[in-house]
């Protein structure tokens, strides 16, 4: 049997925020039933609605709907949903699609095996246990995501059901068939389960070896993780693991891991110059992930240009080391750089956990081109081709991509940034974002290289963008068309706004996923100003008044709170449950319970983020779901 294709697959898969809560001790007492959110969750309607309809989704909602649900502490209602649409449309669904939903099914019910009545739990297992060897037949045992359940499942039933060595072959397989993960984050959790079968099985010293792997220093862990991320006060977050990749053997290559952006050279076609796209976020950074590319690559040429696609911090902060290592290299920005470097500049400092403790604003303050490029332009480096393209975006207006015609290769910055501009700044123009889509649809190359790793997965080609394209531009109208009607912005969220003809376009579902939130909080914020619908845009009280609140007016006592924020955490509320706390802190210090709670409600919203939303992911570690360290650890140490 074929497997689903890979890179389509899982290319942005978010999986599993799913165990952090994960009640796998199915020889364990029975739950309760958890309570009903209170906080809509407009991510998992939307993947409800896409695997509610008549055609099979594109496979990564159907694992997301999954996470969604074990996420928010729904494991019994999202079995159900799931159940029914076996029930419904199992015959019709091809083999690798059907084996998905059976994994994800058998995931749900072992997540809530514990709420089943104990005389009823043993078969409950076992049917369990029989949906994912059926989803591996159907899957011919050859995608990865359902061996990677069912691994990570067997790891954690009791040695009574017999599974461990099974679990053991299956996690083993997927580290042997890590290239079929998504990406390497995948890996986490696998040497983390094995390491768990390992000590079942009574083998102390293969466990402790596997736990070392994981970067998990503890089989006591808070966090389920899947991600690449990485993210720490020192050194900032960055959104894989280090890596160098040729894209053209010997000509194009990009540096990964070192730095919050992607680091790119290009050899000339003479051999004798080599250019750089963007010059990463800080000096020390930059030095690092140069001198790798050296060892590794020995002989290169040297820098004589530098491209920057946009002013943006982390694509200009490492210009002094490019300077101090090629003091007669030409860099090359577009025109407007010097508007969006000043706004850099004079922007909040917001960056410890993005970009680091040792960045500085005075790394970009200097930042100037040698050629400024106001009009489209070519320039031959070395015998190299290159379109210099002053283009639209829906991030900065000093977007410019890079284009070799000769390999098909275009450099396309942060244009189609998720976010339409940093969150933080006033910027971003979602019909700047069509119009670029437009520009490069007409160039047509074959490969687009974008600033961050993971757009470059899930915006790969031309295509893949012509797919997006129709998708954001009726979420923008649509969007304008609720705010003339007075919606609030929470309001826009729960409108769960899907385009009729989603289910048409499977490879535009994740990509509107990954964008929907971004684009109407971008365009609430542009078209209502400070004074927004109802009172919120009006007043100006913050977590004190709302402790007062708390504490004065209804007078609830510290104890009352915390009940009442485990009873959030308990049905997933975790947005919610961090504001009472923060309420509740600013009139007094928090008591060590809720002070626990807070903490397990941070980690909960970083693993429902983890892919999906990077800058959550870093603004939720800061608030205080704490560092994730690199994986793999580094040599030496985790």
């Amino acid at each position: 049997m074929t497997p689903y294709p890979r890179r389509r697959f899982f290319l942005l898969l978010i999986l599993l925020p799913l165990w952090a809560g994960l009640s796998l001790a199915v020889a364990g007492c029975g739950g309760a039933l958890k309570a009903p959110p209170s906080v809509f969750r407009p991510d998992l309607e939307y993947l409800k609605a896409l695997n509610a309809g008549t055609r099979p989704p594109d496979p990564q909602a159907i694992v997301l709907l999954a996470s969604q649900y074990l996420n928010a502490n729904q494991p019994a209602e999202g079995a159900a949903f799931f159940a029914s649409i076996l029930e419904q449309r199992g015959d019709s669904l091809p083999p690798p699609i059907k084996s998905i939903y059976l994994a994800s099914l058998g995931l749900l019910r072992a997540s809530h095996a514990n709420d089943v009545p104990l005389l009823q739990r043993t078969a409950w297992v076992n049917a369990t246990i029989d949906m994912f060897e059926e989803a591996r037949r159907l899957s011919g045992g050859e995608i990865f995501v359902v061996r990677w359940m069912t691994g990570i499942v067997y790891a954690r039933l009791p040695a009574s059901f017999g599974k461990t060595d099974a679990a053991i072959r299956e996690l083993d397989w997927a580290i042997a068939n890590q290239a079929r993960a998504p990406h390497g984050g995948w890996l986490r959790e696998v040497y983390f389960h094995l390491a768990l079968a390992r000590r079942q099985a009574g083998d102390e010293r293969a466990a402790g070896d596997a736990l070392a792997r994981s970067g998990y220093t503890s089989f006591d862990k808070p966090e389920f993780l899947t991600t690449a991320y990485a993210v720490s006060a020192t050194d900032g977050f960055t959104f894989h693991a280090r890596r160098l990749t040729e894209i053209v053997p010997g000509k194009v290559f990009v540096l990964t891991g070192f730095d919050f952006t992607e680091l790119y050279f290009i050899v000339s076609d003479d051999g004798k110059e080599m250019m750089a796209v963007d010059t990463g976020t800080r000096p020390d950074s930059a030095r690092a992930a140069y001198e790798h590319f050296r060892q590794e690559k020995p002989g290169l040429p040297p820098l004589t240009a530098v491209f920057i696609t946009h002013s943006h911090w982390d694509h200009i902060g490492g210009h002094r080391f490019y300077r101090e290592i090629a003091p007669g290299a030409k860099f090359y920005a577009h025109a407007d750089y010097a508007k969006e470097r000043d706004a850099g500049v004079n922007a909040p400092a917001l960056f410890e956990y993005f970009f680091g403790s040792k960045f500085s604003g005075d790394f970009i303050r200097d930042f100037q081109p040698d050629e400024p490029v106001a009009a489209r332009k070519r320039i031959v480096v070395g015998g190299t081709e290159i379109d210099l393209i002053p283009a639209p975006s829906g991030e900065t207006e000093d977007n410019m991509f890079i284009h070799l015609p000769r390999y098909g290769i275009m450099f396309v910055g942060d244009f189609i940034m998720p976010y339409i501009g940093a969150p933080f700044v006033e910027e971003g123009s979602v019909p700047g974002l069509l119009a670029a889509i437009d520009l490069i649809v007409s160039v047509n190359p074959k490969t687009l290289l974008h600033g961050h790793e993971p757009l470059t997965r899930l915006y790969p080609t031309p295509a893949i963008l012509a797919d997006v394209r129709p998708t954001v531009d009726w979420l923008h109208s649509e969007t304008l068309k609720a705010i003339q009607a007075k919606n609030s912005r929470a309001a826009l969220h729960r409108l769960n706004l899907v385009p009729p003809f989603i289910l048409d376009r499977p490879r535009a579902q994740i990509p509107y996923l990954v964008m929907r939130e971004n684009i109407i909080n971008r365009l609430y914020d542009q078209r209502l100003g400070y004074w927004q619908a109802g009172p919120e845009g009006l007043d100006h009280l913050d977590a004190g008044d709302y402790g007062a609140l708390l504490r004065r007016y209804l007078r609830l006592p510290s104890e009352r709170i915390a009940d009442a924020v485990a009873e959030m955490v308990e049905a997933g509320d975790y947005e919610l449950a961090v504001r009472v706390v923060a309420w509740a802190s600013a009139q007094e210090q928090p008591s060590a319970r809720l002070a626990d709670l807070k903490l397990t409600a941070y980690r909960k919203l970083k693993e429902r983020y983890q892919e999906t939303n990077p800058f959550k992911f870093i603004i939720y570690s800061e608030s205080g779901g704490g560092e994730t360290p690199r994986f793999p650890p580094p040599a030496g140490g985790r």
